[in-house]
């Protein structure tokens, strides 16, 4: 969740509108009914977005905060991945400024206290161009302080220059919209030499479609020199990252969340994470990552507990949520025994996030209920962690743009608003969902179902995996490219999951693997157990397999 967002109960959402016109979300908000409500969907971690200090074009001089150029701000609000203060928590998300880490630390003892744990983001690629430490600890060196400005690269520079260049904010760049006023919105910022931005252009002129709100870190690697690596000694970004994570760490946190992983090398990640883990060895860290070609090097170097499993898992089953022409099930099939074979464990599902478009949006699915068989797979498919990300369980579109994110199906993660949908469920802070219609309350209700009993059954959380389309195809009935089965067991418990993308509902005969039968001594007259409801299948012979109808864009999860 963006507390900016989850307990905003404004509905304006007045385009490019300020923090006093659409309102945000505060930490207080996140009060024990918000959570005791969270525990009982089934979670057990929250993973607070943005929650340390960003850049924004909101004023808080007037509590010893330099103000931002907003012509390096993206949004009224700013994003939480151009950290300004990497030892602040952002002001805009406290009732008392001046307390702002106190009622931090509140909401940390309070996750804690309804038994779940917090993670938070750790951004180590870049940082905001107009990042400002006043809150690091004392002997802590800002980023850049003792740079050797006149080198392009250099393995003791905490940035990468561009000598002799002013840095240039893009062209028609209109920050904070036509009514937006501020004395610092002239189309410059004074950035001497310009520093390489975020997304790796080595450039005083990014474009605007470049992250030119943040600045590249420096790692040790020389990009413009064929990637030369310098790791000894130790960069001194090296050292400022670890003493950032410590110092959130001995704050109680549960686990970062690590933004572009791929972006930092690797050779970083295998020093730090075992580092930090000697006096943290409970700490989880999840990677953001892309190339799946190098998911095994992120985990068994980088020592990464949890990757996104995004361009395989995610991407396939999108394209079956979406009904494309080229979807199929075997895209999961590659999945399961191709890309993350050897570590499933290691693998964090999910079908939204901040960067993602939403489910229920028109450029999507436009129906979260087209979700249901994608979401079942998502939460049983391995013994890994799920993600669902706030509003997704009651369908929420993202309709409209609101300010400099557009109407592009995403919930803006730069701008003052509120999130419509989720905001039925807060129902001005009752967070009991009175708002909701009939249909928001039953997909609510499945989501909860869904990680309950994917969290509590042994079969999902540690068992194994057996995939059944081979046999089906030949022996089954009613199986296609749309249709998907496996089962999940251990010694002590077995479980059947089939689903079906097709928008027509299918009629199955699913066929259970001899081995497997003969292994569990299982014969005769079966009852499988619908956990996500309260039907009761039976078949007089499970050697013959057993059958059922399931609906369009549905699925099923049977115990027997």
């Amino acid at each position: 969740m963006l507390p900016r967002l989850f307990g905003n109960t404004n509905t304006t959402n007045k385009f490019y509108g300020s923090i006093e016109e659409n309102g945000v979300g505060k930490l207080n908000d996140i009060n024990d009914k918000a959570l005791t409500e969270i525990k009982a969907m089934g979670f057990t971690h929250v993973w607070y977005t943005g929650v340390i200090e960003h850049a924004t074009m909101t004023d808080y001089s007037q509590y010893g905060i330099k103000p931002d150029d907003p012509d390096v701000v993206k949004g009224r609000a700013g994003s939480p991945y151009a950290v300004k203060d990497y030892y602040d928590i952002d002001p805009d998300l406290a009732v008392d400024v001046n307390n702002r880490m106190g009622e931090f630390g509140s909401l940390v003892k309070r996750t804690h206290a309804n038994n779940l744990r917090v993670i938070i983001d750790f951004v180590p690629n870049h940082i905001a161009r107009t990042y400002n430490s006043d809150a690091r600890p004392e002997g802590v060196r800002d980023f850049g302080a003792d740079d050797d400005k006149l080198r392009r690269f250099s393995p003791q520079n905490d940035f990468y220059y561009t000598p002799g260049q002013a840095f240039v904010v893009p062209p028609g760049y209109n920050p904070g919209g036509d009514e937006f006023v501020n004395p610092l919105k002239n189309g410059t910022f004074n950035e001497w030499p310009a520093k390489a931005t975020g997304n790796d252009v080595f450039s005083a002129t990014p474009g605007i479609n470049d992250w030119f709100e943040t600045v590249k870190l420096n790692y040790g690697v020389d990009y413009l020199n064929g990637r030369q690596q310098h790791f000894t000694p130790t960069p001194p970004v090296w050292q400022k990252m670890y003493d950032i994570l410590h110092y959130w760490a001995a704050k109680g946190i549960d686990g970062f969340r690590c933004d572009m992983v791929e972006m930092v090398p690797v050779e970083f990640w295998s020093w730090v994470i075992p580092k930090i883990k000697t006096e943290f060895p409970a700490l989880i860290f999840i990677g953001e990552a892309y190339d799946s070609a190098k998911y095994g090097t992120y985990i068994f170097t980088g020592h990464f507990d949890y990757l996104y499993d995004k361009v395989g898992l995610y991407d396939g089953l999108k394209r079956l949520m979406r009904n494309e022409a080229n979807c199929t099930i075997w895209d999961i099939n590659r999945v399961c025994f191709h890309e993350s074979v050897a570590f499933p464990q290691h693998m964090l599902r999910f079908l939204e996030n901040h960067d993602e478009v939403r489910i229920a949006a028109p450029g999507f699915a436009g129906d979260a209920w087209l979700a249901v068989p994608a979401m079942i797979i998502t939460a049983t498919l391995s013994t890994g962690p799920v993600m669902i990300y706030s509003g997704q369980e009651v369908g929420e579109p993202a309709n409209g743009s609101e300010g400099f994110s557009g109407n592009d199906g995403r919930t803006s993660i730069f701008d003052y608003c509120g999130v419509p949908e989720h905001q039925k469920w807060v129902n001005n802070g009752a967070f009991d969902g009175g708002q909701l219609s009939d249909s928001q309350k039953h997909l609510r209700e499945f989501y909860s179902n869904l990680l309950n009993v994917s969290a509590n059954n042994e079969a999902i959380s540690i068992g194994d995996f057996y995939e059944l389309m081979l046999l089906n195809l030949h022996e089954g009935y009613g199986f296609d490219q749309k249709t998907y089965a496996y089962l999940r067991y251990t010694d002590k418990q077995r479980i059947l999951v089939v689903t079906n993308f097709d928008r027509n509902a299918h009629d199955f005969n699913v066929k259970l693997p001899t081995e497997l039968l003969t292994k569990w001594n299982l014969d005769g007259a079966s009852a499988f157990s619908d956990m996500l409801g309260d039907k009761v299948y039976h078949t007089t012979d499970i050697k013959n397999g057993i059958g059922f109808r399931i609906p369009g864009a549905s699925g099923l999860v049977l115990s027997f």
